[in-house]
């Protein structure tokens, strides 16, 4: 029997390559904007304040993990001391490797890391889009565990170090959707692929993206009526079939032009599109930008 979630998470090969361990004192505010990365944030003593932009802020205590998809912006705050509206803190280095936020002396009130995860697949872009704006996971006993062996692993200086912490974060990252995915209520790719049907359905897309797939096809898939697995469908993902495979082919396109190794026309073939023509016009109307600019700008920012 297989295990969709697994299958996704294997696909995407996710990584956690960088994290700051963060001490604070009084008050203090940093924000993150933007930046096209996928960021967690792990409490491990104490408790932080935490806001995605244009959503209420809520209070993060220890052992509680937070995933913000590349989309979005957040704030964190000290818990209970607040700096003036707008005011942001500058952090310093101390000598063990961890940034000190607000009072540089004296006894840490809250401690957390934050960092970025990355993916070595190519659907993670899809991936991404059709997550929760944030992951919140709360009172999770295999996460309090291996946040609990995140910060033995952050406050040691036991050789290898670094090695076994990004190991420990890749853990928790693949913890943290495995949890949403259980209990997902939200409409979504995790929910989506916590519905055996519908998972067969999300695999064969992913495997044949270039197929002429059709609803009927799907629905047979799914071993469901068309107008069945079409509701069933849009409902847990939260797009409808085509859309769906649409983004994907798309996401995909994406990633193969900033390769910059195959022309407009073997893409095109590849995801699906009988011309090069019909797939420059949905990639245009789909990104806002033709394929061959797309490409050009990838590689001129790969190359600054």
């Amino acid at each position: 029997m297989t295990d969709p979630l697994a299958d996704i998470v294997t696909f995407l090969q996710p990584r956690a390559p960088y994290s700051k361990w963060v001490t604070t004192a009084g008050p203090w505010r940093i924000r993150r904007q933007q930046t096209g990365q996928v960021f967690y944030c792990l409490v491990l003593e104490g408790s932080i304040r935490f806001q995605t932009d244009g959503r209420e802020e809520i209070t993060l205590m220890q052992g509680d993990f937070a995933l913000v998809p590349s989309s979005f912006g957040f704030t964190t705050t000290s818990p209970t001391e607040s700096l003036p509206p707008g005011e942001v803190s500058a952090p310093v280095f101390l000598d063990n490797g961890s940034l000190r936020l607000g009072r540089p002396h004296g006894h840490a009130d809250s401690q957390y890391l934050v960092g970025h995860c990355v993916f070595g697949s190519e659907d993670a872009a899809l991936l991404v889009s059709l997550l929760p704006e944030t992951i919140i996971v709360r009172q999770d006993d295999r996460l309090t565990a291996l946040a609990k062996l995140v910060r033995g692993e952050t406050l040691s200086r036991r050789p290898a170090r670094d090695v076994v912490l990004e190991r420990l974060l890749e853990l928790l990252f693949i913890e943290a959707l495995r949890s949403t995915a259980a209990g997902a209520s939200a409409p979504g790719l995790l929910r989506g692929l916590g519905d055996p049907r519908l998972s067969e359905v999300i695999r064969a897309i992913h495997r044949e993206p270039g197929r002429g797939w059709t609803v009927a096809d799907l629905a047979a898939i799914a071993a469901l009526s068309r107008s069945s697995f079409f509701a069933r469908f849009s409902r847990a993902v939260g797009v409808p079939p085509m859309e769906y495979l649409f983004a994907w082919r798309m996401a995909l396109a994406k990633n193969l032009l900033s390769q910059g190794q195959l022309s407009v026309a073997a893409i095109a073939e590849r995801i699906g599109y009988g011309s090069s023509s019909a797939f420059s016009l949905a990639f245009t109307r789909h990104s806002g930008i033709a394929p061959t600019y797309f490409a050009r700008s990838e590689a001129k920012m790969a190359a600054e």
